[in-house]
């Protein structure tokens, strides 16, 4: 290749990547390496080419390569802290980030993460000790406070909890520190036992994401209403040959219990917890048409499910590495696409975890989620409706899909935990194994509001929190109405 040749090739093999066609940019790249004398530039890309695929340990070694040229280049260095977690080197992800950081140490973004990062991995203290640095550091910076009063209880005479209440009555605060303050004060007051006072916060901070991110029911009723009708198939066996994975997707309502139970079969030496890695729908939206325009069931053949599986199964090797076995699928929406993922998945199990209505509507009220997802949560009357709304999908699916669909209730879990564990573990497909009750032991990172309660061993304390503030949960109960609650 000559030098006048080299950036129209590099161009080319970059269209080709965001045009999500890593096998055509391969072999341009792989060209470009002996024309630049293997430039930095040319082995982040072929990282792409990898993570496309879902070769993380290729990507890996693409980003080593990469960082060997350019030590200090923050893209790569964020690709790799990416590609390592994924692996679960934590050693050397804390590493990526302590360079990161030694590029910029006033920027409060990387230490962020890092802690976060920290507490995904179970050490909770030493995401406090950075983030309380932090706060001294940056006082008006109020995300901070909410991130270490998820995992941290603060006492009540603890001076940044004196300085969050100094701030909150300022009338200048914009939606952004209301939200983030909010949600803070309202874990500080419920931690020291002030109950009385946790709605006080979580009213005006609920109403502030409200107005940053609205929430359209109507939107959302319609999609689902759309995806159910795409899907409704005189048949639901799958002509795609069996996957080396099985997946296991574990699906519920946010703070229903579905991060315990995918902890459970996680725990399991054949399975790996995936996390809420929205693939399934993601995918199927991208092969087959989002809700409104979605191909019906039963139109799809062998090869066009057999490739949606393949891409699916890709993007999970890329995210868990993990080898043929169960690896666990947690995300949230998955229910809207199990036709799919039942015609194309002969081996795809189904778990829905079931809670009590009032429970699952307290703690999503109480949480703070990434603003403009579960947009409903920031309203108690649209969190009854959205309950409704997901239990009605689960009953469309039920006599559909038959003994592939397995339900669980939290309740009759951490009440019953071995016969209930047994249960779901035989459901995954697995032969039992008592780790599986000793899921709190295990140090994976674990990407969820439940960080915190995953590390600690099942208990029945977890039930009815929602009576102690069944005052504030009137809205909620009214909207309920007159259906049962089980």
């Amino acid at each position: 290749m000559t030098p006048q040749e080299i950036r129209p090739a590099f161009q080319k093999a970059l269209a080709f990547l965001q045009s999500g066609q890593p096998d055509r940019a391969e072999p341009l790249l792989t060209a470009l390496l002996e024309a630049t004398r293997g430039a930095a530039e040319v082995h982040f890309h072929l990282s792409r080419v990898a993570e496309m695929r879902g070769e993380t340990e290729a990507q890996i070694a693409a980003l080593t390569e990469a960082l060997h040229k350019k030590p200090d280049e923050p893209a790569v260095l964020t690709a790799a802290i990416t590609a390592h977690s994924r692996r679960g080197d934590t050693a050397e992800v804390v590493a990526l980030y302590d360079r990161l950081i030694a590029l910029n140490p006033k920027d409060i973004g990387p230490r962020a993460a890092k802690a976060l990062y920290l507490q995904n991995t179970g050490d909770f203290e030493g995401a406090e000790k950075i983030l309380r640095r932090l706060i001294r550091q940056n006082p008006q910076a109020l995300e901070l406070y909410r991130m270490l009063s998820t995992v941290t209880k603060l006492p009540r005479g603890d001076a940044l909890v004196r300085q969050m209440r100094s701030f909150w009555p300022d009338k200048r605060l914009n939606d952004h520190g209301r939200m983030h303050l909010g949600f803070a004060l309202a874990k500080v007051s419920e931690d020291s036992g002030q109950t009385d006072k946790v709605f006080a916060f979580l009213r005006p901070a609920n109403a502030a994401q409200g107005r940053l991110a609205p929430f359209d029911a109507p939107a959302r009723d319609a999609e689902w209403r759309a995806f159910r009708a795409a899907q409704d198939a005189p048949d639901y066996s799958s002509p795609v040959a069996p996957l080396p994975q099985r997946p296991v997707f574990v699906t519920g309502l946010p703070r229903s219990g579905t991060t315990l139970v995918e902890q459970i079969i996680a725990a399991h030496s054949g399975a790996r917890a995936g996390g809420e890695m929205g693939h399934a729908l993601s995918q199927a939206v991208a092969a087959f048409g989002p809700a409104a325009r979605a191909k019906p069931l039963a139109s799809l053949g062998a090869e066009e499910l057999g490739a949606y599986a393949d891409r699916y199964t890709r993007l999970v090797r890329r995210d868990t590495g993990t080898a043929p076995g169960v690896v666990t699928d947690k995300s949230i929406q998955s229910h809207l696409v199990y036709g799919y993922i039942a015609r194309a998945m002969p081996e795809a199990r189904l778990i829905v975890v079931h809670r009590d209505p009032r429970d699952i509507a307290l703690s999503i009220y109480r949480n703070h989620f990434a603003l403009g997802t579960h947009r409903y949560a920031t309203d108690l009357a649209a969190i009854a409706e959205t309950i409704k709304r997901f239990r009605e999908n689960i009953d469309w699916w039920r006599p559909r899909l038959g003994d592939r669909l397995f339900e669980i209730r939290y309740e009759d879990l951490v009440s019953d935990p071995e016969s209930q564990a047994r249960a779901l573990i035989a459901a995954a497909g697995l032969e039992w194994e008592d780790a599986c009750l000793d899921f709190h032991k295990a140090r994976g990172a674990v990407k969820t509001l439940s960080l915190a309660q995953v590390r600690q061993p099942i208990h029945a304390g977890r039930r009815e929190a929602w009576r102690k503030y069944e005052a504030d949960l009137a809205p909620f109960i009214a909207a309920w109405g007159d259906d049962p609650w089980d």
